[in-house]
């Protein structure tokens, strides 16, 4: 039968660690990474911006299309990114537990720091390896096309780092580096033409900022799950 006190102490450290990993990333994007969105956002807006020249009826099929709702800037848009970031990170960190509860326990923030960082290369590392963040303004495959080579490549990365660090043949550890690259060898999708309206230094900027952030969230959610879900003796490595 399932263990449901330990199903809901996962569900309970998941809540916890999601909240305060998703409040640290909150912060340092509002430090790190929002003012270079911002910043993309302006140069995007130029690059879109009608000419003053233009006969009025042709600004109103432009201008309809940016009448679409977005948080406003300051307060509302912290608090809605915060929310989206708090909802992630649970999801994150019940990934994290369920996956360290699979081998014995996470056994403390030193192990979830483990956990982390593996988190850390299958969500962010291996998928930016074809698809580096991006800033508002910069031309890009098909969206689904995109999401689809993403949740490929996440799943590659998560198992083939699960085999390289868990199976006990050979066979199965170079299956594991298989999963590794396939991925990659098999290439991310890319735009017909390579076009962003920001300058190449604010992008190189956003990808340094994207992933330390990214880095320090995965390191604290892991630390934190580690903490916060408690190993149980009575559960055994697979």
């Amino acid at each position: 039968m399932p263990n449901l006190a330990n199903a809901r102490q996962m569900l309970v450290a998941a809540l916890w660690a999601g909240l305060w990993a998703g409040l640290f990333l909150t912060a340092i994007q509002r430090l790190q990474v929002l003012p270079l969105i911002q910043q993309a956002e302006l140069y995007e807006v130029q690059a879109t911006a009608i000419p003053s020249h233009t006969p009025a009826e042709h600004a109103v099929p432009h201008q309809a299309e940016e009448t679409a709702w977005q948080p406003q800037e300051g307060w509302e848009r912290t608090a809605y990114t915060a929310v989206a970031n708090i909802s992630l990170a649970v999801g994150f960190a019940l990934l994290l537990a369920a996956a360290g509860n699979l081998r014995g326990g996470l056994s403390g923030w030193r192990k979830g720091l483990a956990w982390g960082l593996a988190g850390y290369v299958a969500f962010f590392v291996a998928p930016s390896l074809g698809l580096p963040p991006e800033l508002p303004g910069t031309q890009a495959a098909l969206l689904k096309d995109r999401q689809f080579w993403w949740v490929l490549t996440v799943a590659d990365t998560a198992l083939g780092l699960w085999l390289l660090a868990f199976a006990k043949t050979s066979t199965n550890k170079l299956f594991g580096l298989v999963l590794l690259v396939s991925p990659h060898l098999l290439g991310a999708p890319q735009p017909e033409f390579h076009d962003s309206a920001a300058p190449a230094e604010l992008a190189r900027r956003f990808i340094i900022a994207t992933t330390i952030a990214n880095a320090l969230f995965w390191l604290v959610l892991g630390g934190l799950i580690g903490r916060f879900f408690a190993p149980h003796t009575d559960n055994k490595p697979v």
